[in-house]
């Protein structure tokens, strides 16, 4: 199996018929053969973080039941031709999921883990985050969005990090690419903004659901804002 995440810019003129996807896309997706699990997302200002929408930016994350059929879904499916050719840019990472715990809407989509696996030590890494939030909770969330966001994308190692969400303001998620893992952990057990916001999150019960998740980066294709952000 494999997981990808694509994360895509729309031409100028593609603002209303990239909104309309949000809702037309995922009935052609749900049909679309050895396509395990898939989350169409969109994102918002600052980098994905604001609440403010970005109509250019959109990202799917999808679960495939061979890397054979993922290259068949990008290379020949009509769908994925429209995004293309409406796309001012695209970006594709190929992941094999390292860690993961939790639920998305009900399932674990990255139950497929590799155990044993050993990634080297300047081998690029991502983390997703994504959580259902608490309506009576979503003040306190978005209350420490820009801080956390400002202290992950100043982090050293950090390659990209974008806000996605799959509905406004209660399904968020963030996706990050780093370095190595030792930037990251760098970042996660010594930031002092992200320790505090993770132990706010659990005294305060601000998530319904949510889900961790750690892979290893097999390839990455494209580019992003004008170039590939993992290329040396």
């Amino acid at each position: 199996m494999l997981t990808t995440l694509t994360l895509f810019t729309l031409r100028p003129n593609q603002k209303r018929w990239g909104l309309a996807q949000m809702g037309t896309s995922p009935p052609q997706l749900q049909r679309v053969a050895g396509l395990q699990f898939f989350k169409l997302a969109g994102s918002g200002a600052a980098n994905g973080f604001g609440l403010w929408p970005n109509l250019h930016r959109y990202g799917l994350l999808a679960v495939w039941d061979s890397a054979e059929t993922a290259a068949t879904f990008f290379a020949e499916h009509p769908l994925w031709q429209e995004y293309r050719e409406r796309s001012a840019e695209i970006w594709t990472l190929d992941l094999l999921p390292l860690k993961s715990h939790g639920l998305w809407d009900g399932v674990k989509p990255f139950d497929y883990l590799t155990p044993g696996t050993v990634v080297p030590d300047d081998a690029p890494v991502a983390v997703l985050t994504r959580a259902s939030i608490r309506w009576q909770k979503t003040w306190r969330f978005w209350q420490y969005v820009a801080p956390t966001s400002a202290a992950l994308a100043r982090a050293d190692g950090v390659r990209v990090a974008i806000g996605l969400g799959e509905l406004p303001i209660i399904r968020q998620a963030t996706f990050s690419v780093w370095e190595s893992t030792q930037k990251m952990q760098q970042y996660a057990y010594r930031d002092a903004t992200h320790r505090d916001v993770i132990k706010l999150t659990r005294q305060e019960n601000w998530y319904g659901e949510e889900l961790f998740a750690r892979f290893q980066v097999l390839r990455s294709e494209g580019t992003l804002d004008g170039k590939n952000p993992l290329q040396a």
